[in-house]
């Protein structure tokens, strides 16, 4: 196959936000297409953001990889170069790329920097190709870099469609509700200290329980269930019927995690301390007042509104090993940065 000609040097930008799910997606159906199994719901977070420059250059030999200030290699450099590959198979061009991604909050411990990474990534990569992709067709692309990816092209709370077709075209994401939808409602974010960088990919872990956990099928069979429950509670702004069911969800994946074999255990006894506290807090009000959610790492994000925020902060920062607090909202999805007009 002759090989696409070599064309000018082409640069774009674009950041992207992390998101929480509050239904999870763990594990895939088809690996190749980052198919998942069940469908996942997330809220899009502010504050957060991973910002990412791609620029194609005839006159580079090999993708450059700059992740945080410091040069990728390994792993993390593998999975940009694999996913620059498809969208320079798509755009039908040859170039090597620079590529320069910096977050502004912790990476690889629980806190969906691959999913800002890759969906910012995506916007970068796409662009500077000259490809012009819908929303749609961007969170399509952002899901083979990393499934989570798919919902941090769009703000608010977003539902990524698992879909059914073995081609993966039914699978994408989709606002479901607007940032601004439940002003009330907050994310307190807390970090915890002395928290592990995760060893192994999600990617890689998540196809450990699909093949190891004795809970995993199950899983798969109450989650829609369970997504409907809460979407339905989003849209009526029903914290009663919201934390409840986020706490299960949460409880559902990570029994799967620890059923895993070998163990995925991503809690430290600081986080642990937290889920105990927020089910505390919630006993001693007599009412569902916070829930907690995690992903794969041991920080925990807690919902709770804003008239209960003082005392679920008050009584969770002060937990030995809670480094700091950071309260969060629903934010926007990623955009395109503009690039500077000349002087």
């Amino acid at each position: 196959m002759a090989r696409p000609p070599a064309g000018p040097v082409r640069e774009a930008s674009y950041e992207a936000p992390p998101n929480i799910a509050l239904v999870k997606y763990w594990g895939v159906r088809d690996p190749e297409r980052v198919l998942p199994f069940n469908s996942s719901l997330s809220v899009t977070l502010d504050r957060f953001r991973s910002r990412t420059t791609v620029r194609f250059d005839p006159g580079l030999a090999e993708d450059r990889v700059a992740l945080n200030g410091a040069a990728a290699v390994g792993g993390p450099y593998d999975g940009v170069v694999r996913f620059l590959d498809r969208v320079r198979a798509r755009a039908g061009i040859a170039d090597r790329a620079w590529v320069r991604s910096d977050n502004n909050f912790p990476t690889a411990s629980g806190l969906a920097s691959s999913a800002s990474g890759f969906a910012a990534l995506a916007g970068a990569a796409s662009r500077a190709a000259g490809l012009a992709l819908s929303d749609r067709a961007l969170s399509q692309l952002a899901r083979l870099g990393s499934g989570s990816a798919s919902r941090s092209i769009f703000g608010g709370f977003v539902e990524w469609r698992a879909g059914r077709r073995p081609d993966g075209r039914d699978c994408y994401a989709v606002p479901v509700l607007p940032p601004d939808h439940w002003p009330e409602l907050v994310d307190l974010v807390l970090f915890v200290q002395g928290a592990p960088v995760k060893e192994v990919r999600s990617a890689a872990a998540m196809q450990w329980s699909v093949a190891t956990s004795p809970r995993y099928r199950q899983r798969v069979r109450e989650v829609p269930r369970r997504l409907a429950r809460i979407r339905a509670a989003l849209r009526a702004r029903d914290a009663a019927r919201l934390f409840p069911a986020v706490m299960e969800e949460c409880d559902s994946f990570r029994e799967v995690c620890e059923t895993t074999r070998p163990s995925l255990d991503y809690l430290t006894d600081t986080s642990r301390a937290i889920l105990e506290e927020v089910r505390a807090i919630d006993r001693d009000a007599g009412r569902p007042v916070a829930a907690y959610t995690h992903d794969a790492g041991a920080h925990v994000h807690v919902f709770t509104l804003r008239p209960d925020l003082p005392t679920v902060r008050r009584r969770l920062g002060r937990l030995p090993g809670v480094a700091g607090t950071q309260l969060v909202r629903p934010g926007p999805g990623g955009r395109p940065i503009p690039r500077p007009s000349p002087r």
